[in-house]
C-alpha cells in the first residue's frame, strides 16, 4: 500500500469533528550508482526499478535501449518501504553527464532540485512526423483517471501517462511528486521497450522546464496537461519539437508551442494550434 490513514480534525460552519483521511505516503529514496551516492529523491513507495531507471534516462546519466541496469535494494525502512537502492551499470555505460548531476536532496515536487546548474539547452529537436488528433487528449486522460487507484483512495498523488499516437494507453504512473511520475513513465516504457511507440506523455499538473526536459529527454513529441505551462517550458517546448498542449480539461485544450504538428479540424489534417497562442511581449 503507498497510502495511510490518518486522523484529523475537520473544522466547518463554526463547528469540529474527528475524521480518518487517507493520505499519500512520501518517503526518501537513496539512489547510487555503481556504490556512489547520486541523489535522495522523495517519493510514492513503489515502481522503484521504473523511477531509477526513467531518471537515469532523463538526465542523460544512461541511456542504453538493450542493456539494463541491475537495480539492488540496498536499505529497507522501519515500516518496510525500500530506502535506498543502488543502480549497477557497466562503467563504459555511463554518460559524463553524471558527474556532478545532483549532490543534494531532490524534493518530491522538484525536478531539478540538487542539481549543480540548470540543463544546457539542447540544440537537437524531437523527430517527428505525425500529426495529433487533439480529440483523443479528453479520451487519453479519461484512461489515466480511471487507473489513478492511489489519487482516489488519496487525492493525494500526481500521474502521468504514455500514449501511442492513437491514444492506446502504454502505462500510467502515479506519484507524489509530478516528476517521479513522469520518470517511473519513461523508466517503465524504457524497461518494456515501448520508449519507441510513446508519442504522447500526460500529466495531472502544471508543466515545467523540467518535465519538458524528460520529454524531450525520451523523444516524445507531445505532452498533455490539466494545468498551466510556465513560459519557459513553452519557449523549450517550441525549441524541441515538442507540441505542449495545457488546460486540457472538459474536451478543450491550448496548444502553445509547435501548432501544426496537432490537426486542425477546420482544415482537415493540416497545420495550425487548436487554440492559437499569442504571442506577447515579456513584461519588463
Amino acid at each position: 500500500m503507498n497510502v495511510e490513514r490518518y486522523n484529523g480534525i475537520f473544522y466547518n460552519e463554526g463547528k469540529f469533528s474527528q475524521v480518518e483521511d487517507i493520505l499519500a505516503i512520501e518517503v526518501p529514496l537513496a539512489i547510487a550508482v555503481n556504490g556512489i551516492p547520486f541523489t535522495v529523491t522523495m517519493q510514492t513507495p513503489g515502481n522503484e526499478k521504473d523511477l531509477v531507471r526513467g531518471l537515469l534516462f532523463s538526465e542523460n546519466i544512461f541511456r542504453s535501449l538493450v542493456e539494463d541496469p541491475v537495480i539492488e535494494i540496498t536499505g529497507v525502512n522501519e515500516e518496510g518501504f525500500i530506502s535506498s537502492v543502488n543502480a549497477k551499470i557497466s562503467p563504459e555505460l555511463i554518460l559524463k553527464d553524471f558527474a556532478g548531476t545532483r549532490n543534494v536532496i531532490s524534493a518530491s515536487s522538484c525536478g531539478i532540485c540538487g542539481k549543480t546548474s540548470l540543463d544546457d539547452a539542447n540544440d537537437e529537436r524531437v523527430s517527428n512526423h505525425e500529426i495529433l488528433d487533439p480529440s483523443l487528449v479528453s479520451m487519453m486522460f479519461d484512461q489515466v483517471s480511471s487507473k489513478q487507484k492511489s489519487f482516489q483512495q488519496s487525492g493525494g498523488t500526481h500521474a502521468a501517462g504514455a500514449f501511442t499516437i492513437d491514444g492506446e494507453l502504454l502505462t500510467v504512473q502515479e506519484d507524489i511528486g509530478r516528476h517521479n511520475a513522469v520518470d517511473k513513465v519513461i523508466g517503465y516504457v524504457v524497461n518494456h521497450r515501448l520508449l519507441d511507440k510513446v508519442k504522447c506523455m500526460t500529466v495531472s499538473g502544471r508543466v515545467s522546464y523540467e518535465i519538458v526536459n524528460k520529454a524531450k529527454a525520451a523523444g516524445i513529441p507531445f505532452i498533455a496537461a490539466v494545468s498551466a505551462p510556465s513560459s519557459l517550458a513553452v519557449d523549450y517546448a517550441e525549441e524541441g519539437g515538442i507540441s505542449l498542449m495545457a488546460f486540457c480539461r472538459n474536451k478543450k485544450l491550448t496548444v502553445y508551442s509547435n501548432h501544426s504538428q496537432v490537426a486542425n479540424e477546420s482544415a482537415g489534417m493540416m497545420t495550425g494550434p487548436v487554440n492559437q497562442h499569442l504571442h506577447v511581449e515579456k513584461l519588463k
